[in-house]
């Protein structure tokens, strides 16, 4: 089931990017998830069982959600002509507001989970405690490592494909074929209320 589950997020993203390399970035997010689930399943001494197998599977999602936030951005950027290091680091920094808000958002909804009494508790807890874990591990490291395997297989995949930098080369997108960003439109639009 999680193998599949992984295969099945592979493919998809390999489909929206129309890239081999792109998914692999985001793909590595999730073993960060899984680490925090199963120290946290850990410390708490509870057992993997079939509910904490489901929170592993919603965790691929979870954890995957972030790292889209970041690749998706640095791409745009790196598109824009950034180098690739840059567009890695202001992805990151862009977006980390809103992983925060919505990891924090998630994991503050499962915490019922964790201590829940009651018929039925051991479930909820076993479920709860699994995606605490992972959302948590992976908010924090992937606000970290996703940058930097960006930038790792960015690098691989433009040196193997013997690509240069976006600055200056002859087919990189021109200004006026890039898709826009937020900032450049607020400008004119402060401008006319004024």
């Amino acid at each position: 089931m999680f193998g599949l589950a992984i295969v099945f997020v592979f493919l998809i993203l390999a489909a929206q990017y129309e890239s081999w390399a792109m998914p692999f970035m985001v793909l590595l997010a999730v073993p960060l998830a899984l680490f925090g689930a199963f120290v946290v399943l850990m410390l708490r001494g509870m057992q993997i069982d079939v509910y904490s197998q489901i929170g592993f599977v919603m965790l691929i999602g979870l954890a995957a959600k972030n790292a889209i936030l970041i690749v998706e951005f640095a791409r745009r950027r790196r598109e824009e002509g950034l180098t690739i290091v840059e567009a890695a680091m202001e992805a990151a920094r862009l977006r980390l507001r809103p992983i925060l808000m919505t990891a924090f958002a998630f994991i503050l909804g499962v915490l019922p989970l964790m201590f829940a009494t009651g018929a039925g508790a051991a479930s909820r807890q076993s479920i709860g405690t699994t995606v605490f874990g992972g959302m948590v591990a992976a908010t924090i490291l992937s606000l970290v490592f996703v940058p930097v395997f960006y930038a790792v297989i960015e690098q691989l995949r433009e040196r193997r494909g013997g690509k240069e930098t976006a600055k200056g080369h002859d087919d990189a997108p021109q200004p006026e074929e890039i898709e826009p960003t937020a900032e450049p439109a607020l400008q004119p639009l402060a401008q006319a209320a004024e």
